[in-house]
């Protein structure tokens, strides 16, 4: 007996960019999308077979979303250590699993999980394959592969990149390549590259990147990677890579390389917005607030060149950073591409299904709506193309996950349902004086000091973005 879902007179974007249809049907046999619009009939469904109606008059139907960065493995951390070195490995991957419920509560029915600890990503992968845990269709890659001068090593050389960090350090060619036979012998889905923090230098050479991506595609698997320098993408559109991360630096020629290939571009914009336009609510630094807003304006110039050269855009938010909460902001990076890189809505919308496919290998099947396609559908109370912040709100969105409605736990529909554990081995905030205490006593504030250089709170944690640039400043390439 086959299971039918049946939704009426809704207006149906289809995820590849074309106009809207109004007052459309939809019909869904089992996992796949069975009929659309005048042959989507009732006589199409035997009798005594499941059925189940939804009319979706003055709604939208449309592909679920396809968030390509989301760090299952990260926990919403608030500092490096507290993600690197204070979470058990048994912890992280429950607070995964449990996490992942959130991110499809968002309407995210598909996410790609671009590494982070141990090989949390693959087995949260797995568990939601089989089953076990309710989330989105996962693709993952393992630790980043980086170099003592990358995004993943955030310590000083005499304390090292521990095991459990969310990269893995290699310093040679050999050993770049032999890391990502590693990684594909341990079930990744693509390998993840991580250059420089911010773009300001690389971190690899054009012939290391061009031998880990031969590597990769010799044995059957994607490869991505970190790059905001425009050298960076430029050497990673040379070396062939599936797709680019951030891109922040890219000037036109960069830009127009990019486009030229057919490499898609995520710039996951969503985390930076978040700092600079809403740090304040997290208690972050002014300072710190103020350098993202410029590094916004920075990813708003290179993305709208990239646009206008006719790049394909990927939506990704970084999500799994205490900025970026899992299923609190993902639909935000739509509204973000719209804003600051110049897409149209229908534009956006297709950056977060039908292009993100490939990355899943279901070109032609997941993220649209089409006879024959995978059935992972939202229904939206209201009109994106009119107001894309309509996809935001949780309490409009009904999510359909391979043709059946998802009914979610009292606990995905609580926001304040998060996990609690210690943040960091803070012993205090400040330092105990005589003068602090006299200033205590007497109801005298103490005047404010510069923050320490152990960003141990999260008040202090921007300090790490000012040791990032003078690591760059020491380890640039030689011309």
């Amino acid at each position: 007996m086959d299971s039918w879902l049946m939704l009426t007179g809704g207006q149906v974007i289809d995820g590849l960019g074309n106009a809207p249809v109004v007052a459309q049907s939809v019909l869904i046999k089992n996992d796949r999308i069975d009929a659309i619009g005048e042959s989507a009939s009732f006589d199409r469904v035997p009798r005594g077979d499941r059925l189940e109606v939804i009319d979706t008059t003055g709604k939208t139907v449309m592909p679920g979303l396809i968030d390509m960065h989301t760090h299952i493995s990260f926990g919403e951390a608030r500092t490096q250590e507290e993600q690197d070195l204070y979470s058990s490995v048994e912890s992280r991957s429950l607070l995964a699993a449990w996490n992942a419920q959130k991110v499809l509560r968002a309407g995210v029915t598909s996410a790609s999980a671009p590494g982070g600890s141990w090989n949390i990503g693959v087995a949260v992968r797995d568990a939601i394959k089989g089953g076990y845990v309710v989330g989105p269709r996962m693709t993952s890659a393992a630790q980043f592969i980086s170099t003592s001068n990358g995004i993943a090593n955030y310590y000083p050389s005499w304390v090292g990149a521990p095991k459990s960090s969310t990269g893995v350090i290699v310093d040679s060619r050999d050993a770049m390549v032999a890391e990502v036979r590693r990684q594909v012998k341990d079930g990744v889905d693509f390998v993840k590259i991580g250059d420089s923090v911010d773009g300001g230098f690389q971190a690899f050479s054009y012939d290391e990147l061009a031998a880990m991506a031969a590597m990769a595609h010799q044995l059957g698997k994607k490869i991505a990677i970190h790059a905001r320098g425009g050298s960076a993408v430029a050497d990673a559109v040379r070396a062939e890579f599936d797709w680019i991360m951030h891109g922040d630096r890219m000037n036109e020629d960069d830009a127009a390389a990019l486009a030229d290939s057919g490499i898609p571009l995520c710039p996951t914009v969503t985390m930076v917005a978040n700092f600079a336009q809403l740090g304040h609510v997290a208690g972050m630094p002014p300072a710190r607030q103020e350098r993202a807003g410029i590094m916004l304006e920075r990813i708003a110039k290179a993305l709208t060149m990239a646009h206008e050269a006719g790049a394909t855009f990927l939506m990704g938010t970084d999500s799994g950073f205490a900025a970026t909460p899992f299923g609190e902001w993902h639909a935000r990076e739509l509204e973000l591409l719209c804003s600051l890189a110049g897409l149209s809505p229908l534009e956006a919308i297709k950056s977060a299904t039908s292009n993100a496919a490939f990355a899943f290998d279901q070109e032609g099947t997941l993220g649209q709506i089409s006879e024959g396609a995978v059935a992972d559908v939202l229904i939206v109370d209201g009109d994106p193309l009119s107001d894309i912040r309509v996809l935001q709100d949780k309490e409009r969105l009904t999510v359909i996950q391979g043709g059946a409605v998802v009914a979610f736990t009292p606990e995905a529909e609580d926001p304040d349902r998060r996990w609690s554990h210690d943040r960091a081995m803070t012993i205090t905030r400040d330092l105990i004086t005589q003068d602090a205490v006299r200033a205590y006593e007497e109801g005298v504030p103490v005047p404010d000091r510069p923050a320490s250089p152990l960003y141990s709170t999260r008040d202090e944690a921007g300090e790490m973005v000012r040791q990032f640039d003078q690591l760059g400043r020491e380890a640039r390439l030689p011309e």
